[in-house]
């Protein structure tokens, strides 16, 4: 008889997005997504992070600063738009498992990269103005949503 408690495809694909945040320096917000295809074979994987040769320690992780070039945000790539880029196989008709709903212009990548469906943990932002030009693009662009509770994992009895 085969082992009745083991996770589903979710917990494993969000546990593998979550994994990848852990991976982030940044120290407030730490992201991870992870792109699966149709045939539930993980394609792509990113976190937050600065582009590739910019050393972590040279550049700045606040969120606010007298100038924005003193801050994180004109510096750090997206786990999504990380995921999309490291992706190995085709994006289109994929879908992206990402512990924080993505932002507006990880949306546009995400809408430009074919992914159809948008699995997520988190929608801390769902406030903000850039959260709902998001939300609008993604209803638009017709890409399936749902959140899901990533604190459900079926414990390994």
């Amino acid at each position: 008889m085969k082992r009745q408690k083991y996770i589903s495809w979710d917990e494993y694909f969000i546990g593998v997005a979550q994994l990848s945040a852990l991976r982030s320096k940044d120290p407030s917000t730490q992201v991870g997504a992870c792109i699966v295809n149709t045939d539930k074979r993980i394609i792509g994987i990113g976190y937050n992070g600065l582009p590739s040769g910019c050393e972590d320690d040279e550049f700045p992780w606040e969120r606010e600063n007298k100038s924005i070039v003193d801050t994180k945000y004109p510096y750090v790539v997206h786990a999504e738009a990380n995921a999309i880029l490291n992706a190995t196989r085709e994006t289109k008709g994929s879908s992206i498992y990402v512990t924080l709903f993505p932002c507006n212009e990880c949306m546009k990548l995400i809408i430009q990269s074919g992914i159809k469906e948008i699995v997520y943990v988190s929608d801390k932002y769902s406030e903000t103005d850039l959260h709902k030009a998001a939300f609008k693009m993604m209803k638009a662009a017709n890409i399936s949503y749902r959140q899901i509770n990533a604190s459900e994992v079926v414990k390994n009895d």
